[in-house]
């Protein structure tokens, strides 16, 4: 069963990516998210702390090829209220009814789910591999843990995807600074708790400027139980 692609809930205007250190862009972003919280809240919803997109890429198996890559990935719809999150992902179709390959994107408005994006050159990834059986529930678990803002350091995540293979299924959680040793490992942790994962379960990480070298998203991975 294909994704279908649906018309976004509210009309955006493209957000401009914001360079480290850009402390002007970042001042108008902040103004402009207090605003639109406060315009939600005169509306009776319920904002989140940040704008998300659902994101997906359906490509034929082979080589990641950058260009083959881009064109591939569709945005599904955006979402910045709880009201707005729950007509969303009602409304998705289940990861154990996609075929595979297929990837399912979650990323704060603003960020394309892609290694060369400004927001997440410098970055990495924790990976995390399931049987197909129980991924559907983990992903669900990690989407409701960043939608409602319950993992540390958020505020360096950029998003998660959810790898739909043929064996196998891949969660990964993105963020900004893959030098930042404290905030990855805080992460991890958190991610742990969040998800209750068994300890059986190995995490990889890799960043992904590595993953621009080698061209593979999850080979050469250094592990951290």
């Amino acid at each position: 069963m294909e994704i279908v692609e649906k018309k976004e809930v509210e009309n955006h205007n493209n957000a401009q990516s914001i360079l480290p250190g850009d402390s002007l862009a970042s001042d108008v972003v902040d103004k402009e998210a207090e605003e639109r919280q406060a315009r939600e809240l005169k509306a009776g919803l319920h904002p989140l702390k940040y704008k998300y997109v659902f994101w997906y890429t359906r490509r034929t198996p082979g080589v990641r090829t950058q260009t083959s890559y881009e064109d591939n990935i569709k945005k599904i719809v955006g979402f910045s209220t709880v009201e707005t999150f729950w007509v969303c992902y009602c409304h998705l179709a289940r990861p154990s009814s996609l075929p595979s390959p297929t990837d399912l994107h979650l990323f704060k408005e603003g960020i394309r789910p892609l290694w060369e994006d400004s927001a997440n050159s410098s970055g990495g990834k924790w990976i995390i591999r399931f049987k197909k059986v129980v991924s559907g529930r983990f992903w669900e678990d990690l989407v409701l843990a960043l939608v409602g803002d319950q993992l540390e350091y958020s505020d360096s995540i950029c998003g998660a995807v959810l790898s739909i293979r043929f064996n196998e299924d891949i969660l990964s959680v993105w963020n900004r600074n893959a030098s930042d040793h404290q905030a990855v490992i805080s992460l991890r942790d958190s991610i742990k708790r969040h998800l209750k994962l068994p300890h059986s379960y190995v995490m990889e990480y890799k960043p992904h400027d590595a993953s621009l070298r080698d061209n593979s998203s999850y080979r050469n991975t250094w592990l951290s139980r």
